[in-house]
C-alpha cells in the first residue's frame, strides 16, 4: 500500500489500521499449534469498517443495520423485565437445543407471510442468527476441497464461514435478474468435468447482500431444478424477504421445494440483530443431523431472547412495524438513488433495489475501490469495498452502500463527500 493511503495513527486506533491493512501477525511459538483450517479464517472487511464507523463526524454508508428507533423500546424493556420477574427460572436456565416450541410455531407464521405455507415447527431449528446455520451447513455437508457455489457478489460472512471449512467457493455470475441459470449450468458442467464434488448452492435471492438484486420469480424454480438434477442442495438465505418495499414478497425458493432447499431466516432485519436469533427450516430427511450439529456448537439458543422475540410476535404489531420500516427504507433508498444520479460522474452504474438495505456501485474497469476507502475515510464517509464480497482475490471496481440506518440528510452528505473521490479515481485512468 502506498504511504499516502495509510491512515494517520492519530485519527484511528492502531488495531483498526492493522486490521484494515491485513498485516501479518508477528511470529509466536504457538503459531505451530494452529490447524490448517485456521489459516482460512479471515478478518471480515465489514467488521473492519464497522469498527471505524463509530468515529465521530463520519457518515457511514457501510453497515447493513436495521433502523431500531421506531421500535417500542420502553414497552419492550417492560416486557423483558416481566419475563425475568415471572419466568426467570426458565428464561435464565438452559433450554432445548432445537428452540422453544412456541417460537418455532410463530416462525411458521412469519414464513407464511413470506409464502411458505407448509412449514412444520418440528422441522425448524432455532439458531444464533442465520450465520450459525451457514456454519453448520458447511460443517455437515462439506469435506475439505468440496465446492459450494454462490452468487457473485455474495454475503461476506458466508464466504468467511465456508472458507474456514477449507471449502472451494465458486462464484456464478448475476445480472439485473439475479443468478443466471445458464451460467449456473455452465459452471456445474465445468466443475463436474474436472471431477469436483459440488455440495451446496448458497443464494440470497431477495435483495442480495451486497448488490440489492432480486432473483426473478421465473428463475427461482429453474435454479432449484438445475441443482436437483445434479444432487446439489440449495441453501436459501432470506433475511430481507419481508422488506420488499411494496409489501408483496416474492415466494421463496423453498415454498415449492421442501426436499431440496434448506431455508434460513433471521430476526436481525425484521426485529433486532441484538437478539441474535435466526432459524433453519430443514428438509425432514436432513433434520436430525442438522439439529445435532447445531446443538454441538451452541448447546441451546438463549431462552431469554427467545421469550422476548416470542412476546414481540404475539403481543406487538410486528407486521405494522414492518410496514412502517419498509416505507422508511424506500424513502431512504430513493434519496440515495437521487443523490447518486445528481452527484456521480458518467461511467458509474448502480443497482436500483426494490427492497432490502443496499445499493451496489460499479466503476469503470481499472478502478480498485479498496484503496479508495482510505481516501473516503479522510473525507468523512465510509463504504464497503467490493472485494469483500467475492471469493476472488482480484481487485474490484465495485462497492456497497447501505441506506437503511442513515438519515436522508446524511445520505446526501455522504454521497457528496464520496463523489469527488470516485471522480478523481476515474480521471486517473485517462491520465
Amino acid at each position: 500500500m502506498n504511504s499516502q493511503n495509510k491512515l494517520d495513527p492519530q485519527t484511528l486506533p492502531a488495531e483498526t489500521e492493522v486490521a484494515l491493512e491485513r498485516a501479518a501477525e508477528s511470529a509466536h511459538r504457538h503459531e505451530d499449534l494452529f490447524s490448517v483450517r485456521a489459516a482460512n479464517i479471515k478478518q471480515s472487511a465489514v467488521r473492519d469498517v464497522f469498527d471505524i464507523s463509530i468515529r465521530p463526524g463520519l457518515v457511514s454508508l457501510a453497515g447493513g443495520s436495521p433502523y431500531l428507533r421506531s421500535l417500542p423500546l420502553e414497552a419492550l424493556g417492560m416486557t423483558a423485565q416481566q419475563i425475568i420477574a415471572e419466568r426467570g427460572l426458565e428464561a435464565l436456565q438452559y433450554g432445548g437445543g432445537q428452540g422453544m416450541e412456541l417460537l418455532r410455531e410463530q416462525i411458521c407464521e412469519v414464513m407464511a407471510a413470506e409464502g411458505i405455507t407448509d412449514a412444520d415447527a418440528a422441522d425448524i431449528v432455532v439458531t444464533t442468527g442465520s450465520q450459525s446455520a451457514q456454519d453448520v451447513a458447511a460443517k455437515i455437508f462439506c469435506n475439505p476441497g468440496d465446492v459450494i457455489l454462490c452468487e457473485d457478489p455474495t454475503y461476506v460472512g458466508a464466504l468467511n464461514t465456508f472458507e474456514a471449512y477449507q471449502v472451494d467457493v465458486q462464484a456464478v455470475p448475476m445480472d439485473d435478474g439475479g443468478l443466471i441459470p445458464e451460467e449456473l449450468e455452465l459452471r456445474i458442467a465445468e466443475l463436474e468435468a474436472a471431477g469436483r464434488n459440488i455440495k451446496l448452492l448458497y443464494t440470497i435471492p431477495s435483495f442480495n447482500n451486497p448488490s440489492g438484486i432480486t432473483m426473478e420469480a421465473a428463475r427461482r424454480q429453474r435454479v432449484v431444478d438445475i441443482c436437483r438434477e445434479h444432487n446439489i442442495l440449495v441453501l436459501e438465505d432470506n433475511p430481507y424477504g419481508l422488506l420488499r418495499f411494496d409489501g408483496h414478497p416474492l415466494a421463496p425458493m423453498r415454498a415449492d421445494n421442501p426436499d431440496d432447499v434448506i431455508y434460513l431466516g433471521s430476526f436481525s432485519k425484521i426485529f433486532a440483530p441484538g437478539v441474535r436469533l435466526g432459524w433453519a427450516l430443514v428438509p425432514r430427511h436432513l433434520h436430525r443431523r442438522f439439529y445435532l450439529a447445531c446443538e454441538a456448537v451452541v448447546l441451546c439458543p438463549s431462552p431469554l431472547t427467545q421469550m422476548l422475540v416470542s412476546a414481540y410476535l404475539s403481543d406487538y404489531d410486528w407486521q405494522g412495524h414492518l410496514q412502517s420500516t419498509r416505507a422508511l427504507y424506500k424513502e431512504r433508498c430513493d434519496t440515495m438513488l437521487a443523490a447518486l444520479a445528481e452527484c456521480l460522474p458518467n461511467g458509474v452504474h448502480w443497482t436500483k433495489p426494490d427492497g432490502g438495505f443496499f445499493v451496489w456501485l460499479t466503476l469503470p474497469e481499472g478502478v480498485d475501490t479498496y484503496p479508495l476507502l482510505y481516501q473516503a475515510i479522510d473525507a468523512g464517509v465510509v463504504f464497503i469495498p467490493g472485494a469483500a464480497f467475492t471469493p476472488s482475490d482480484n481487485p474490484s471496481n465495485k462497492l456497497r452502500l447501505a441506506f437503511s440506518a442513515v438519515s436522508g440528510e446524511d445520505i446526501v452528505e455522504g454521497i457528496t463527500r464520496l463523489a469527488p473521490i470516485l471522480r478523481a479515481a476515474m480521471d486517473e485512468l485517462t491520465t
